[in-house]
C-alpha cells in the first residue's frame, strides 16, 4: 500500500478474523477433556487442531466446491472430503442428546432456515451441553449461491435461543462500528489496485479518524450499532 499509507494508518479494522479465532480457540481449550463435540458446518475443519483433547466429529452439507456460481466472493478451493457426517444442517443423523458441545462458526448466513438449525442443535446436545456459535452481523455476499443472510443481530440470539430452550451464557460483539468502517475502507484498496494516490491518502486519514472516533464515542455503545459479528455461548436447559 506504500510507506506513506502505512505510516498514516493504525491497526484498526484488521482484527475481525484474528479476534474470532482467539475467542473460539479459548472456548475450545476450556472444555473438559474427552467431551464429545460436533463441529456443524465444519467446512475445512479450521478448528479441529484445537480439539485434540476432545472427541471431535465434523458435519457439513458438502455442496460448496469453492467456485459456487462464480459470483461475488468465492474461496477458489474448498475441500470437504474428510467430513464425518454429510447432511442438511437441520437434519443431522445423530441421536438426540449425543453431544456435550456443539460448535458452529460463520455458518448461519449460509443456512436457509437458521431457526430450524437452532432447534436441531438443541436436540443434539445433552442437558447442560454447550453451544459455541459465531456469525457475522454484516457481511459481503460470499460462497454464493449458498448465502442467504447478511448477518445476525444479538437480539436474534436472545429471542430464539431462549424460546428454543437454551440459556444464554454470553453474547460478545466482535469489534465495533469504527472498526467495521475501517475494515471496509481497507477493502476499497484491496479491490482496486489502481486506486489514485490522493484517494489512498484520504482513506488513510479516514481510517485514523475511525480510531479517534472510537475513543471519543463514549456516550453510546458503538458495538451495538454495528460490528463484525457476535460470539455466542449458550447451554441447553
Amino acid at each position: 500500500m506504500g510507506p506513506i499509507f502505512k505510516k498514516l494508518v493504525t491497526s484498526i479494522g484488521t482484527t475481525n478474523e484474528s479476534a474470532r479465532d482467539e475467542w473460539v480457540t479459548r472456548a475450545l481449550q476450556s472444555l473438559p477433556p474427552g467431551s464429545r463435540i460436533i463441529d456443524v458446518g465444519a467446512g475445512e475443519q479450521r478448528y479441529k487442531p484445537y480439539c485434540s483433547h476432545l472427541q471431535y466429529v465434523s458435519q457439513d452439507f458438502c455442496q460448496y466446491d469453492g467456485k459456487g456460481d462464480g459470483r461475488a466472493l468465492q474461496t477458489g478451493n474448498w475441500d470437504t472430503c474428510s467430513i464425518d457426517i454429510v447432511s442438511d444442517i437441520s437434519a443431522i443423523p445423530s441421536e438426540s442428546g449425543s453431544f456435550d458441545v456443539l460448535l458452529c462458526t460463520e455458518v448461519f448466513e449460509h443456512v436457509p432456515d437458521p431457526i430450524s438449525a437452532l432447534r436441531e442443535f438443541h436436540r443434539l446436545l445433552r442437558p447442560g451441553g454447550q453451544l459455541i456459535l459465531t456469525a457475522p452481523f454484516c457481511s459481503f455476499t460470499h460462497m454464493a449461491p449458498f448465502h442467504f443472510y447478511s448477518g445476525f443481530n444479538k437480539y436474534f440470539y436472545e429471542k430464539y435461543l431462549s424460546e428454543i430452550g437454551f440459556d444464554v451464557v454470553g453474547i460478545t460483539a466482535n469489534g465495533d462500528y469504527p472498526e467495521f468502517m475501517a475494515q471496509e475502507l481497507r477493502r476499497v484498496l484491496t479491490m482496486n489496485a489502481m486506486t489514485p494516490f490522493i484517494v489512498k491518502c484520504c482513506i488513510a486519514i479516514l481510517i485514523r479518524y475511525m480510531n479517534k472516533f472510537r475513543k471519543l464515542s463514549n456516550c453510546i455503545d458503538i458495538g451495538d450499532l454495528l460490528c463484525f459479528g457476535y460470539h455466542v455461548l449458550a447451554s441447553k436447559r
